[in-house]
């Protein structure tokens, strides 16, 4: 059977999160997105884990739950905040288990330890990368754990603020416990296969979605060929990076996501990494240091050239999210938009769910529900042939469909280098 898994999300309980984020609830959006597998998201928060011993059913000897015929991997966000070698360091973690027995055990140790479980959905630690997966993997050898949206300039374990040089400065001598890594929205597995550093690290991609709508939740995702839902095999296919099992992950193209240019917000400026290099790294127009974005950071650290591909690389495909595409191919720019939800409701009940309408619905068949011009913009999407403003700076980017959009891009903004 195939899964297609996003493991990383938040849940109700969370700061800045959607009161939809249940697991009652979670399970209709996950149908319509056209996802079988969900992270359960902070397991360690007192309400959610009572949700998850409440309404998950275990599937026996598996390692996975299930509500409502979609499965569930026990997963949390934790974050260790410490200092080393003078500078403040800030990691993000995704922790997976198989048990709820495992959970309360992690509760147990991290919380006389001085950790709280009842502040936010994500439990933060006073400790050492090191000490974490540490103490974890005394706790269970069934525990994995993947670094987080690695490159996020705050929380990433490469990210270029609280960040370090490599995964092995991170995590040291644990580094052997960690298989794999979490690339986020701002970069892609194309920009980490530059690093020969990861190259033993299997590059998962998740949505780390704080609402259950389609642009949110499963916006990326990992897609596996598997006999049955399971724990120990799903690990066994990403330590393993078995391509007949781990099929590919689900990307947006990383000029969309929040990081990827250097920038600063509040002058809306933002830039290509040779541009900023030029200025220094100084904005323009106050002077004052940008923030350096993604694919800076993974221009310093790289050591091959763009377009290289390791001989036993997942692949992976960009898409974006239905509800933008449509919202963007008409030029609707507010949030919410009743005519794009409607517009693209209509096609998910022809196809199924939207991953279906993104990846397999031909032009011909699209153009007999939808506006020729929708219908294009979605395989465009799909054939990767529209351009973006990139996002910079805690800014999403966005996909550009009109050419005159395009040539229109304010000069400022140094989209071009």
């Amino acid at each position: 059977m195939q899964i297609i898994a996003d493991l990383h999300i938040h849940s109700k309980y969370a700061r800045a999160t959607s009161k939809e984020m249940d697991i009652s609830i979670l399970p209709k959006y996950a149908r319509i997105k056209g996802i079988n597998l969900l992270g359960t998201g902070d397991f360690t928060f007192p309400d959610q884990l009572k949700d998850i011993k409440t309404k998950l059913e275990p599937l026996e000897d598996k390692g996975l739950y299930i509500y409502d015929d979609v499965y569930f991997m026990l997963t949390t966000e934790m974050a260790t905040f410490y200092y080393e070698d003078k500078k403040s360091r800030r990691i993000h973690h995704i922790v997976h288990v198989p048990s709820i027995e495992i959970i309360e055990q992690i509760i147990d140790i991290f919380s006389k330890k001085g950790a709280n479980t009842g502040i936010d959905g994500r439990m933060i630690i006073k400790i050492s990368s090191e000490e974490f997966v540490e103490i974890l993997k005394e706790i269970s050898n069934d525990i994995q754990i993947v670094p987080a949206h690695i490159w996020t300039p705050y929380f990433g374990c490469l990210g270029s603020i609280t960040g370090y040089d490599s995964i092995k400065e991170c995590y040291k001598e644990k580094t052997k416990f960690i298989h794999a890594l979490e690339t986020g929205l701002s970069s892609d597995p194309s920009m980490n296969w530059r690093l020969s550093q990861l190259d033993d690290f299997a590059l998962l991609s998740n949505s780390d979605s704080h609402s259950p709508w389609p642009w949110r939740l499963g916006r990326e995702a990992n897609v596996f060929e598997l006999k049955e839902p399971d724990y120990w095999k799903i690990w066994d296919a990403i330590k393993e990076k078995d391509n007949k099992r781990f099929l590919y992950t689900i990307e947006v193209d990383p000029n969309y996501g929040k990081y990827h240019f250097t920038g600063h917000r509040q002058c809306n400026v933002f830039m290509h990494p040779k541009q900023a290099l030029k200025l220094k790294n100084i904005c323009p127009v106050c002077k004052k240091t940008m923030t350096i974005g993604v694919l800076q950071r993974v221009e310093e650290l790289a050591d091959r050239d763009e377009g290289f591909i390791p001989k036993n690389a997942i692949p992976f495909k960009h898409l974006l999210p239905l509800y933008e595409i449509i919202s963007f191919s008409l030029g609707v720019k507010q949030l919410y938009s009743k005519k794009v939800e409607e517009e693209q409701n209509k096609l998910i009940k022809v196809f199924g769910n939207e991953l279906n309408v993104i990846l397999n619905s031909s032009l011909d068949e699209l153009i007999k529900y939808t506006s020729e011009k929708i219908a294009k913009a979605i395989i465009a999407v799909r054939e990767e042939k529209i351009k973006f403003r990139p996002g910079y700076d805690g800014v999403y980017g966005e996909p550009i469909f009109s050419e005159e959009k395009i040539k229109n891009l304010p000069q400022k903004n140094l989209f071009e280098y």
